[in-house]
């Protein structure tokens, strides 16, 4: 299959740079850096001279304003950064990177009907997918499909749990579902995300697992939203249903967190009500000729994105640098790839796009995450460059 090659075409929104699109790109020069950058018609530019850090940009009361209002310096066309993008980047050259660098990365599980389902199969198949057939009918029979018209903590929500409790079916995960308490998790550590054309990473130890194609949120301090992008939540799906305690296990592995192209503002072109109507497409391509299709459409997410936000940061906990807020994913795939009953897990060499129409596509290959790229590039190593180039 080659080596990922990321586009014009293959990468930004049906629109093009109408929107305002935000990133960072490693910058070459006397001291090369990362640095947060503009996409705009000329083509890209360096805004470090203003911003250091894209956790700076989004604190600033009206990044849309500060974006529009700050020159910033040219950097080359977006084809040419996107070309040299990937595992084999020329680092005398522009190459995107994850549109995230300060913030923490937080995620929200559970928030859609269907793959609330998918998790309780998981537990009760004890992370064993050759079970998870037979289980996901006693599971339907049970619960059935008909979960997103419960409000989550309504009284309709109580009374469902009691006679879930009854009839032995209660879970842990519909606790978080149906539940008060949204289940917010953190998916990475700051700076650990990788951006479009990088390789993804699987536990080597996995036979079972999937891409779980979300919006994520960009919110500052403050918890105001500034803008989106999308996100590929990899989840190792036998570990977290072996023991809910192997959630960090599941999801937090080398390159198994990814963020990208671009971060879009909020601007006259584009507003949360968009993200609330939008659908996240997925689209696998396994070296062996499989396919994988599916969407989420976030009009059936179970809680509102704003709601999510204040279950994050609250008076109980803050986030001085901002936060990465994924939402969660109505996708969970079932669609054999060999044996039937086998379900969906990855192989090597498959081929990730995540895209959403005015969001643009976010384009990964599988790996395992010991033969990634070692995560070297973190905070100290960021503090050191900017203060090398006269940023702090």
């Amino acid at each position: 299959m080659g080596l990922l090659k990321l586009t014009r075409q293959n990468t930004l929104p049906v629109d093009g740079v109408a929107g305002t699109l935000i990133g960072r790109a490693w910058v070459p020069g006397a001291i090369a850096g990362p640095s947060p950058i503009v996409i705009r018609h000329e083509g890209v530019f360096d805004l470090s001279d203003s911003f250091s850090t894209m956790s700076d940009l989004l604190e600033h009361r009206s990044p849309v304003s500060a974006v529009r209002l700050t020159p910033g310096r040219y950097i080359g066309t977006v084809e040419a950064l996107l070309a040299n993008t990937g595992k084999h980047a020329d680092p005398n050259e522009p190459s995107l990177l994850p549109p995230a660098d300060f913030q923490v990365i937080k995620a929200a599980g559970v928030t859609f009907a269907s793959s609330m389902i998918e998790r309780v199969i998981e537990e009760q198949a004890r992370g064993d997918a050759a079970k998870a057939e037979s289980v996901r009918r006693l599971v339907q029979e049970a619960i059935g499909d008909n979960l997103r018209a419960i409000e989550p903590g309504s009284p309709a929500a109580m009374r469902l749990k009691a006679v879930l409790i009854e009839q032995g079916m209660w879970s842990q995960y519909l606790e978080v579902g149906i539940g008060p308490d949204a289940e917010i998790f953190t998916k990475a550590p700051v700076m650990a995300a990788v951006g479009s054309g990088s390789e993804i990473g699987i536990h080597r130890k996995s036979e079972w697992n999937n891409p779980e194609p979300e919006i994520v949120l960009a919110v500052n301090s403050q918890g105001l939203v500034h803008g989106v992008t999308l996100g590929n939540d990899v989840n190792l799906r036998d570990f977290e249903g072996r023991s809910a305690l192997l959630l960090s296990k599941a999801k937090d592995n080398n390159a198994s967190c990814a963020i990208g192209p671009f971060i879009r503002l909020f601007d006259e072109t584009f507003s949360l009500d968009d993200v609330r109507n939008c659908v996240v497409d997925l689209h696998v391509q396994g070296e062996d000729g499989f396919t994988l299709e599916g969407s989420s459409s976030m009009a059936l997410i179970s809680r509102d994105p704003l709601e999510l936000v204040a279950q994050t940061l609250n008076g109980e906990h803050q986030y001085p640098d901002g936060f990465m807020l994924f939402l969660g994913t109505l996708f969970a795939p079932t669609q054999d790839r060999e044996a039937p009953g086998s379900g969906f897990t990855h192989k090597q060499g498959d081929e990730v796009s995540i895209g959403s129409a005015l969001l643009g596509s976010l384009r990964n290959t599988v790996t395992y995450s010991h033969e990634a790229a070692p995560w070297t590039y973190g905070l100290r190593a960021v503090m050191h460059n900017l203060a090398a180039r006269g940023l702090l």
